[in-house]
């Protein structure tokens, strides 16, 4: 079984393929799209975005409960686990109104999407990139393997390096990097759903208060 998998493992096709696509994803992508792409790969394994979603939806449920005792004003008091949900009550208690919420939610939403997309970006441009640098493994190795054509011993190293480029380049591609940026893209679309219900039911309730008290709701937040 050893012998078998040895035969699967050459070291200068690695290098190649591995450091062939490490090198073109860093030139292409900036230091912030590097740190997002590498930074995700911890949310890849231990985001929940649908036990997150519950969780949102009880605190909601609390600050809504609580605002109809003492307004809007308090909704920051609820506590809840989810950093998101705490930023948008801090905001939402804070806010002169719904128009000041609403912007902050919306900027909020849409940068977390940015942020997103640049990390599936970056794998997604690995998986696209590790291919091509296979096929240019190939295309050294035939090289090689041609010009000793005179020596059988050493073409078949030759021989290994232009079959296993291109095998690295097709397993990095469709069974790491590819598999990484689509689970990205859907534990993203995930967590936008959640946060934008979030998000428009508290509007709701900033919405209600503003019909509630008019030109006096500012006057209720700073006292």
């Amino acid at each position: 079984m050893t012998e078998f998998l040895d035969r699967f493992f050459d070291p200068l096709a690695l290098a190649l393929v591995f450091g062939g696509t490490l090198l073109a994803t860093i030139v292409s992508a900036t230091r912030t799209d590097l740190g997002r792409g590498i930074a995700a790969l911890v949310p890849l394994l231990r985001a929940r975005p649908e036990t997150d979603g519950r969780a949102a939806a009880q605190a909601v449920l609390r600050i809504r409960h609580l605002s109809e005792y003492k307004g809007i004003v308090s909704a920051d008091r609820v506590k809840t686990p989810i950093d998101f949900v705490h930023r948008a009550a801090c905001r939402l208690a804070r806010a002169e109104g719904s128009a000041t919420f609403e912007t902050w939610a919306r900027e909020e939403i849409e940068d977390r999407r940015a942020r997103h997309h640049s990390a599936i970006s970056l794998w997604r441009h690995a998986a696209d990139v590790a291919p091509a640098m296979g096929m240019i493994g190939t295309v050294i190795g035939l090289v090689a393997m041609f010009a000793r054509m005179n020596d059988p011993a050493a073409m078949g190293p030759a021989m290994a390096v232009a079959m296993l480029t291109t095998l690295y380049g097709l397993l990095f591609a469709f069974a790491l990097a590819g598999p990484i940026a689509a689970r990205l893209e859907r534990l993203s679309e995930a967590e936008c759903r959640w946060q934008t219900r979030t998000v428009e039911r508290l509007l709701a309730l900033a919405r209600a208060e503003d019909e509630a008290f008019g030109p006096s709701l500012k006057l209720r937040r700073a006292g």
